[in-house]
């Protein structure tokens, strides 16, 4: 019966977090479109600089706390009091040294406008420190469907404010005032929903039980923002505005198409995997499935995107931004895997390896810097022929595409420590994921010829989008995959259980 409710409550939390992904980003597209057109690429590179400061510093003043608090078994009121009052005094101070610090960040990108616009995004993190308390009790107890309302009334509020400045020509401002007010947003309605009130006392000792475990996953936050903002670090200082913009244009949409999958698993499988306990082999029947319905979302959707990147980019945001179409199709092979990757170390979270996660992710981002800077600096060039087409990589092109590799290789060292975990062969994973990505790119392939006689923007998105869709799913369920019968019957029994008339 427990293992049954388990299931079940898992099953809810996929759905709403698929729920809430997907609101979150149809929002964010909706929200994305309107300020691609009314923003530059100067105000998105400007904006992009300060973003990585601003999550750095956010993952500082959460320092892995959200994290401990779902591993703890028993975590009580004074432990989330604790971490509440922990966080909120860090942020306070990180704060006053990024006000004091941002003539650094004129100095390194050479802009002016950084020193009040980045002390302005800094209140960002500041004011996020007020919903980890709230934003842990949500996860542990997997209330998807509060945290779902939530995101939804923090987008539509802080993205109709953003559309508004941008309307009024604030610029770069528009985008930092969006995720300020997204954030303060989250913080009071996690605050009303939770019913989370902090107590005037506290206590050192749960601080000091969790340190050991959450340090790692801080440590680990810092270095997976610096992965993911390695290019507005390094090209807002090796290349110019417009360059670091167009990069940032495409980022946003590669995060946007991947985070829909990668959200929904994260919402639900350290918690799933922490009650499901040490049993080994109810572990490994777990997380195949999970890897079986990650593969099933994340390879369609997001060779999907790389496939109408270039219809997407130019009915969405304009024909200006037209170049990032294909650092768009670059990254989407990386987004690809991200939601695995997610699986992966959520899972060895759960088993209290945060030092493994640490170190995975410092190493990854080690070489990816090393790689990017060798590129700039000995100025690599990379080119070759395929059939009759002459390929050449340099510069940003180049840092892209050995990004996306360092990425996609990386996922054999996380399968290796998961094996280490429950003893998962090689052999098994690949039976779980390659079948999905073998199809999606078959899929994609079949749909790129039968649609390459449309040069309609509009139609050629659509079609694709639709061919693209029937033929992955046809041949998926022409192969008998389970997961997938499995999803929709889960699907039809919650559909009938809500529609069941009350005796």
């Amino acid at each position: 019966m427990e293992t049954q409710n388990l299931k079940e409550r898992t099953a809810r939390g996929l759905l709403w977090g698929l729920a809430n992904n997907g609101s979150m980003q149809v929002l964010n597209l909706v929200f994305g479109i309107v300020l691609g057109r009314l923003l530059g690429e100067a105000d998105y590179g400007l904006a992009g600089e300060v973003a990585v400061f601003t999550a750095i510093a956010s993952a500082l003043q959460e320092s892995g706390f959200i994290s401990g608090l779902i591993n703890r078994k028993n975590a009580t009121r004074e432990d989330f009091n604790s971490v509440f009052w922990f966080n909120v005094t860090t942020s306070a101070l990180i704060y006053v040294v990024l006000f004091f610090s941002a003539p650094l960040l004129v100095w390194y990108f050479h802009e002016p406008q950084l020193l009040w616009l980045s002390r302005y995004a800094f209140l960002g993190f500041f004011f996020a420190s007020f919903s980890i308390a709230p934003r842990a009790h949500f996860y542990k107890n997997l209330m998807m469907k509060e945290q779902t309302l939530i995101g939804i009334v923090a987008l539509l509020v802080s993205g109709a404010v953003g559309i508004t400045m941008a309307t009024l020509e604030c610029g770069a401002w528009s985008l930092v005032t969006q995720n300020i007010l997204f954030i303060l947003t989250v913080s009071v309605l996690s605050w009303h929903i939770s019913g989370f009130r902090p107590m005037l006392h506290f206590s050192w000792q749960p601080i000091r039980e969790m340190f050991g475990f959450s340090c790692k996953i801080l440590v680990t936050n810092i270095f997976n923002t610096l992965n993911n903002s390695i290019f507005a670090l390094l090209l807002g200082n090796f290349y110019t505005k417009n360059e670091v913009g167009r990069y940032q244009q495409a980022d946003k949409w590669n995060k946007m198409g991947s985070g829909l999958v990668t959200g929904m698993v994260q919402s639900v499988a350290q918690p799933m995997f922490v009650q499901v306990g040490d049993d080994a082999e109810r572990l490994r029947r777990a997380f195949r499935k999970m890897l079986r319905f990650t593969s099933l979302l994340c390879f369609p959707a997001m060779l999907g995107l790389a496939l109408v990147a270039r219809e997407f980019i130019v009915l969405t945001v304009g024909a200006k931004w037209l170049p990032s179409a294909e650092l768009l199709q670059m990254l989407c092979v990386a987004g690809a895997f991200m939601p695995l990757a997610a699986l992966h170390y959520n899972f060895l979270i759960s088993r209290g390896r945060s030092n493994v996660y640490m170190w995975n992710v410092v190493c990854q981002g080690v070489l990816v810097l090393s790689l990017l800077c060798a590129v700039h600096f000995l100025k690599l060039h990379f080119s070759f022929s395929l059939f009759t087409l002459h390929i050449s990589l340099s510069g940003i092109r180049l840092m892209v595409l050995l990004y996306v590799a360092v990425y996609v290789c990386w996922m054999l060292i996380w399968h290796g420590f998961v094996w280490r975990e429950i003893r998962l062969r090689l052999a098994d994973a690949l039976r779980d994921t390659v079948p999905f990505l073998l199809i999606a790119v078959l899929s994609m392939v079949a749909t790129g010829w039968l649609t390459g006689g449309l040069e309609t923007p509009w139609l050629l998105l659509a079609v694709r989008i639709v061919v693209a869709g029937i033929l992955y799913i046809g041949i998926v369920w022409l192969t008998g995959a389970k997961i997938l019968r499995e999803s929709i019957q889960f699907i039809r029994r919650h559909d009938n259980k809500r529609e069941a008339p009350v005796a």
